[in-house]
């Protein structure tokens, strides 16, 4: 399994990069995990959109999901231009029905739910949810593919059950919109100093800080984490590679 970061800003995307989305890859088949803002322009510097086998969404805020509408329209203008007639699949919870409908798009793509409870397996992956502490319904995704997990905790402030979600996960990608003592929670969202602890706690091998504020010096965010988790720390980037093997 191999994760490539599309794109790691919170809120909106830095210029020339993007917002949330992240490309699983094993054996051939392509997962992207969020669509945000300016994913399908830097999807292209990897795959071709209609290689994508499954899109999967942890929730519907705009950083999270603005280019599944463009998306859609890259595959229809592939069916005319380049006989693309495969039906993407686009999965997103069920707690937002008028979020879940637009993933639907005529022959090209279908929304499909999921919910809390959930166990599903979509191609080699199989994935397992965790609602988080959001201003809206978000969930985070527990990734399994050969023996290896991939925690994504999506957008949410700290909470204990993270925690055994998260355990014993070879890498756990965690946003971290804040700095150390600031109020993250009061936004629904996590500091550095929380996704060291939440790491540390959950005894996993690698974190990768992502989500990051366009504030402030990165460097700080890993510095920051570094104090809670003694373990790997890498700051998403754009293109960032990462092999689970």
């Amino acid at each position: 399994m191999e994760i490539t970061v599309i794109g790691h800003w919170g809120g909106y995307p830095k210029a020339g990069e993007a917002s949330s989305g992240y490309l699983l890859t094993h054996d051939g088949f392509n997962l992207l995990i969020d669509c945000g803002s300016a994913v399908l322009s830097q999807l292209q510097l990897y795959i071709k959109p209609e290689e994508l086998n499954a899109v999967i969404l942890s929730h519907y805020h705009a950083d999270h999901i603005a280019d599944i509408g463009v998306l859609h329209h890259a595959l229809l203008i592939s069916k005319y231009v380049n006989g693309y007639n495969s039906n993407l699949p686009i999965y997103g919870h069920t707690y937002d029905q008028e979020g879940l409908k637009v993933l639907t798009y005529k022959d090209i793509t279908t929304g499909i739910a999921y919910d809390k409870n959930d166990q599903i397996h979509i191609g080699p992956f199989k994935l397992e949810f965790l609602k988080t502490k959001h201003p809206v319904p978000c969930f985070a995704m527990r990734v399994t593919c050969n023996d290896k997990t991939l925690v994504y905790t999506a957008d949410s402030a700290y909470f204990e059950e993270l925690i055994g979600f998260s355990k014993d996960a070879d890498i756990l990608l965690s946003e971290s919109n804040f700095y150390k003592g600031m109020n993250g929670a009061a936004a629904g969202h996590m500091t550095s100093e929380e996704a060291g602890k939440l790491a540390e706690k959950a005894n996993v091998k690698t974190l990768v800080l992502t989500h990051l504020p366009h504030f402030g010096d990165l460097n700080q965010l890993k510095a920051e984490a570094a104090e809670q988790f003694k373990q790997e720390i890498i700051l998403a980037s754009k293109g960032l590679k990462l092999s689970l093997n």
